[in-house]
C-alpha cells in the first residue's frame, strides 16, 4: 500500500480533516490495516480518507471519535466537510475525480459529464427531470460544467474515453447541439487531452454489456471504480473488483476502433449533425 500522502491541511477541509485523522491514528499507534479492522473497513479505506478521496460519513465520524478517544471532533466535522454540489448519489465520486491521475471510463449511453458542453448537459438533466422546476437545471448544468474545469489542466488527470457507438449516434438535445458536443469530444482529443475510442455497434457482444465502467487511480492512494444507476452510485475499492473491470475495461480497448478511427467517426458524424443527417455508417 502506497505510504501517508504529507497532506497541506490548508488546501481543503477535505484535506484538514484528513490530516488530523492521520495524526489521531498515529498518536494511537495504529497502522492503517489497524484502524481498520477496528471500524470494520479495509486499511486501504482508512488512507482514502486520509488521502482526501473518500469522505468520513457520520456513523463513521462517530466510531472515529470512539476508538481513537477524539472526543467529538470527527462527529462535528464531518458533516461540514461532507456538504457537496453534486447530488448524494455522485458526490464522493465526483470529489474522489478531482484527485485522480488517471480516469478510464467506458460509456454506453450518453457522452461521459467530464466531455459534456453545456448545452447537451442541460438537455441531459431536463431529459431526467422533465417536471422539475426549471430553476434546477440551471445549478445542475453550472455544477457539471465546473467539473469539465478539470479538463483544463494540459496533462492531469489522463482520461481514457471509451464511448460506445450509442453514444454518438443518439442526438440527445437535437442535431445542433449533438454537433457542438461531438465536435468538443473531438478537440479534446485532437489536442491530446484525452485518449479517445468508439466501440461499434459491428462488434456485437462484449465484456461490459452489463453497464458503464469508470475507474480512477491516484498517486497517494489505491484505485477505486464508480458503479452507477439511476440516482444510485458506489464507490468500491475492493481489490479484486477494481483488478476485475480493469482487466474489463482493457478487453474494450483492445475491441474498439483505434484512435484515428474513431476521431474520423466522431468528427464525421458531427458534421452530418450539422447538416441534419445523422446517418453516417460506422467503420
Amino acid at each position: 500500500m502506497p505510504g501517508p500522502k504529507n497532506l497541506d491541511p490548508s488546501s481543503s477541509p477535505r484535506a484538514l480533516l484528513g490530516a488530523e485523522l492521520r495524526h489521531a491514528r498515529e498518536k494511537a499507534g495504529l497502522s492503517q490495516e489497524e484502524l481498520g479492522v477496528r471500524l470494520f473497513v479495509s486499511g486501504s479505506f482508512i488512507g482514502q480518507l486520509e488521502a482526501g478521496t473518500r469522505r468520513i460519513q457520520p456513523e463513521l465520524a462517530r466510531m472515529l471519535d470512539e476508538v481513537l478517544g477524539t472526543e467529538t471532533f470527527f462527529t462535528r466535522n464531518c458533516d461540514a466537510v461532507g456538504r457537496s454540489k453534486y447530488p448524494d448519489h455522485f458526490a464522493e465520486a465526483a470529489e474522489a475525480e478531482a484527485r485522480a491521475s488517471e480516469i478510464r471510463q467506458y460509456a454506453t449511453l450518453l457522452i461521459p459529464g467530464l466531455l459534456q458542453t453545456e448545452a447537451y448537459a442541460e438537455a441531459v438533466f431536463r431529459a431526467y427531470r422533465p417536471a422539475a422546476p426549471a430553476i434546477d437545471v440551471p445549478s445542475l448544468v453550472a455544477a457539471r460544467m465546473e467539473r469539465t474545469r478539470l479538463l483544463d489542466d494540459p496533462t492531469t488527470p489522463l482520461l481514457w474515453a471509451v464511448l460506445d457507438e450509442a453514444v454518438v449516434r443518439r442526438p440527445v438535445g437535437g442535431p445542433a447541439v449533438m454537433s457542438a458536443a461531438l465536435s468538443h469530444v473531438a478537440e479534446l482529443a485532437r489536442r491530446g487531452r484525452i485518449v479517445l475510442h468508439v466501440l461499434p455497434f459491428s462488434l456485437g457482444g462484449h465484456a461490459a454489456m452489463d453497464g458503464p465502467l469508470k475507474l480512477m487511480e491516484f498517486t497517494d492512494a489505491p484505485p477505486l471504480s464508480f458503479v452507477e444507476t439511476p440516482h444510485v452510485g458506489a464507490l468500491l475499492d475492493d481489490p479484486a473488483t477494481v483488478r476485475q473491470q480493469t482487466r474489463m475495461f482493457n478487453l474494450l480497448l483492445g475491441e474498439a476502433l483505434p484512435s484515428s478511427a474513431s476521431l474520423a467517426l466522431i468528427e464525421s458524424l458531427a458534421q452530418n449533425y450539422r447538416h441534419g443527417d445523422p446517418q453516417l455508417g460506422s467503420d
